[in-house]
């Protein structure tokens, strides 16, 4: 009986103690950065040799493959910079194209959901270009159904 008390109370603080640092909303940077982490570092066991045919140079520019972490560093400096409509695009892209380890699906899900819950506050706070992102993206997903 003795040791049931302490137990308790120690269970009872460590429980308060979790609980209290899941109230916050996460920051769409940190996610962000997160989440480029975690697609970076599969870029980078990925790396593999040459390719053994070669690359033609008279491709377009925009036919120039881009990893999932480099994606994500495109997004994440597009949404540093306040263009938030490409940034919301490049995400929604990538979740929906690339092929993802469960670990990095997550880090994007978790990065698209503070993005997104950013881009709403802006929105209501009157930002333009945050109004103009939500439309873009309400009105892909509202395609998408179709």
């Amino acid at each position: 009986m003795k040791i049931v008390a302490p137990l308790l109370t120690c269970y009872c603080a460590v429980l308060l103690l979790s609980l209290a640092g899941c109230g916050g909303e996460p920051d769409a940077n940190t996610e962000l950065e997160k989440a480029a982490q975690a697609l970076g570092q599969a870029d980078a066991a990925q790396a593999s040799p040459a390719p053994a045919q070669p690359v033609p140079t008279t491709a377009p520019a925009t036919a120039v493959y881009q990893s999932p972490g480099q994606q994500m560093n495109q997004a994440v400096t597009l949404y540093k910079n306040g263009e938030y409509e490409n940034a919301v695009m490049q995400l929604h892209h990538l979740r929906e194209r690339a092929t993802l380890t469960p670990q990095q699906n997550m880090a994007l899900q978790d990065a698209m959901a503070a993005v997104m819950t950013d881009m709403y506050r802006r929105a209501a706070d009157g930002d333009v270009r945050a109004q103009q992102a939500v439309k873009q993206y309400e009105a892909s997903k509202n395609a998408q159904r179709r």
